[in-house]
């Protein structure tokens, strides 16, 4: 029993590398965050040799690693790239008219190199060959487009 009050911080780097290992299996990061709390508590065993002080160099990391960093590292890790699939894709996506658009008359334009039909979403516009327009919505085979803000060649009825 001697040997290990002698090397109390082989124990915690022990259990600081099970808990790592473990963390593997769990992916949830609460065993990680204990990993370097038991890390903390080998530290506080080779500076001083008291078990009370490592027990609570222990908790304060683990408490402090669970409640302030652990929070953060979730809610990044969960949040991924926004993926849009089908036509969703192309809403927000400018273009530039190749037709004259009205709602009457659909023209085409090109997105992504492709052609598509397309009116104009104000039932009222029309909109000129060569207008840069953004996507707001796509029904069936047609995109419903408005004028985008960097240049307008609209006329209104």
């Amino acid at each position: 029993m001697s040997w290990f009050g002698d090397h109390l911080w082989v124990t915690w780097l022990v259990a600081a590398f099970v808990l790592a290992v473990a963390e593997l299996a769990s992916l949830d990061l609460v065993l990680l965050m204990l990993a370097v709390a038991a890390l903390g508590g080998m530290v506080a065993a080779i500076v001083t040799g008291a078990l009370i002080v490592q027990i609570a160099v222990f908790a304060v990391v683990a408490l402090a690693l669970l409640g302030l960093v652990r929070p953060s590292l979730t809610r990044r890790l969960h949040r991924g790239p926004d993926r849009r699939f089908g036509v969703t894709r192309l809403i927000g996506v400018e273009s530039v008219t190749t037709d004259r658009l009205t709602t009457l008359e659909p023209g085409r334009i090109r997105i992504d190199g492709e052609n598509w039909s397309a009116k104009p979403f104000d039932p009222d516009t029309v909109i000129e060959p060569g207008t840069p327009v953004v996507v707001l919505e796509i029904r069936g085979a047609t995109a419903y487009v408005h004028p985008s803000a960097r240049r307008s060649d609209v006329v209104e009825l």
